[in-house]
């Protein structure tokens, strides 16, 4: 069974508050993701600030360090919790990822691999390898954003059509970012 690292220790400033306990279609938004997971035959293991709000939660959690508030401080420390050779990784708030997406990013054979929607790179959707975690750690020690870090590394950017039949790219990549795009999403 593989592993999919649920990232869930942001701030989130533009929704001005804790996210992954928002109620999207009478259930909080990391439901959404982790019943995704569970469906791609997936375990899921969330990532957060100790100080993060989080709903109850029916899967192994782990804390990442306090600082930086930076994506990879989730993704370095969910890679080293799961001592596995690679996780896919994704954020509490992208309510509308499937299992068929995820298992196929498990089943890659590429050591990094990111989504791409609307004609830009959605790192936090993607197949994250161990054999790349000291680069992981050098890229997080300098603070890179995120789609930087993609093109430094070589990530293999996987176009929309590799995503189309599992969905609508723009909507499986759709991050939840402020109250009104819960409120378009249906919450």
């Amino acid at each position: 069974m593989g592993t999919s690292v649920v990232l869930a220790g942001g701030r989130a400033s533009r929704f001005g508050g804790a996210k992954a306990g928002v109620l999207l279609a009478g259930r909080p938004l990391i439901e959404h993701v982790l019943d995704a997971v569970r469906a791609g035959g997936l375990e899921p293991l969330v990532v957060a600030k100790r100080d993060s709000v989080l709903p109850p939660l029916d899967c192994r959690l782990v804390f990442e360090p306090p600082a930086p508030h930076h994506p990879l401080c989730g993704i370095v420390a969910g890679l080293h919790a799961a001592a596995v050779p690679a996780v896919v990784v994704c954020a509490c708030d992208m309510p509308f990822l499937t299992g068929g997406l995820l298992a196929w990013l498990s089943a890659l054979d590429a050591p990094f691999a990111v989504a791409a929607a609307g004609g830009r790179i959605q790192p936090l959707l993607g197949r994250y390898s161990s054999s790349l975690l000291d680069q992981f750690e050098a890229q997080l020690a300098r603070e890179a954003p995120m789609r930087e870090v993609a093109r430094a590394l070589g990530a293999r950017v996987l176009a929309e059509a590799e995503l189309e039949p599992f969905g609508d790219p723009a909507r499986l990549c759709l991050n939840i970012n402020t109250p009104e795009e819960l409120a378009a999403a249906g919450g």
